[in-house]
């Protein structure tokens, strides 16, 4: 590692006990939503595999990116230990991770599952894990150094590597970082929506305002309910209806692995969302 600026290449290393509280912790399980609130609907695991088989090698297409900012808080202090290294102190230091919503902010970074610190190799434990926010990780030692954080969401492949310097310029100092998420889940969006709105949500305010204002052939809220009641059979011909009538502004995630597929309502054409009301009227799950 390249040294500071007037601090000698060994400062750079830390030779530190085992943090202070957690440590090697298994990923967690992911959970997937299957409920609906009237905005989006999760159809059923056979579905999903039935229509998705055939084009299961392709990449989905990135329909949502949410952006959101995260402060890491850094504070650090002197502690009555023997020093290792001759002429730096041993310190005892904590990072923790937030997210900031709209006005600035700290809210618990609930948006991610776990966070894994790769420390500097001389640590006893150099990878800790923590799956509680704010995340915290606690040790000691003597030395500054570069570490890299990996923050997980429940998404596959939702892993955002963060580069934290730790130093000790200063007892405490924040950092800045933004991360973004790809085709967030219904429940990730969810808990998204705690910190600032999502691109759609501009959409489903518009459309809501529209039914408002004159009557419309459906409602979206009703059908939501009956979308999740239909049967298998039908969940297929929903799904390829879905698929042979959207456009680029419609919202819907594949799940394969989870079996899962995920669309949300607000986001479908109107010809769409007639066609869809129609059919769960004449399946008898929904009064006209």
């Amino acid at each position: 590692m390249a040294p500071r600026k007037n601090v000698p290449r060994a400062a750079r290393r830390s030779s530190g006990a085992v943090a202070g509280e957690g440590g090697l912790v298994s990923p967690q399980s992911e959970d997937h939503d299957t409920t609906t609130d009237g905005i989006s609907v999760n159809l059923s695991p056979a579905a999903v595999r039935s229509v998705n088989k055939p084009n299961s090698h392709k990449q989905p297409k990135i329909k949502m990116i949410v952006e959101r900012k995260i402060k890491i808080v850094t504070e650090q202090h002197n502690i009555d230990k023997p020093p290792i290294q001759e002429g730096f102190p041993m310190k005892e230091w904590t990072v923790e991770i937030y997210i900031l919503d709209q006005e600035g902010k700290e809210r618990p970074a609930r948006c991610f599952t776990k966070a894994v610190y790769n420390l500097h190799p001389s640590f006893a434990q150099p990878v800790q894990t923590f799956t509680e926010p704010p995340f915290r990780c606690r040790n000691e030692g003597w030395g500054e150094f570069e570490m890299a954080i990996d923050l997980y969401t429940t998404e596959k492949g939702g892993k955002q590597t963060i580069i934290h310097d730790l130093n000790f310029a200063a007892p405490q100092y924040e950092n800045i970082h933004t991360v973004t998420f790809k085709n967030p889940s219904q429940a990730l969006q969810a808990i998204l929506r705690e910190t600032g709105p999502l691109p759609s949500d501009e959409e489903r305010k518009l459309k809501k305002a529209d039914g408002g204002k004159k009557k419309k052939a459906y409602d979206i809220e009703k059908m939501a309910d009956a979308l999740v009641k239909l049967g298998e059979d039908d969940l297929l011909q929903v799904i390829q209806m879905i698929h042979d009538n959207k456009d680029d502004n419609t919202y819907i995630q594949n799940n394969i692995d989870a079996g899962e597929f995920s669309v949300d309502l607000y986001t479908l054409p109107d010809p769409l969302l007639k066609m869809l009301w129609d059919f769960v009227v004449k399946a008898g799950v929904v009064a006209a």
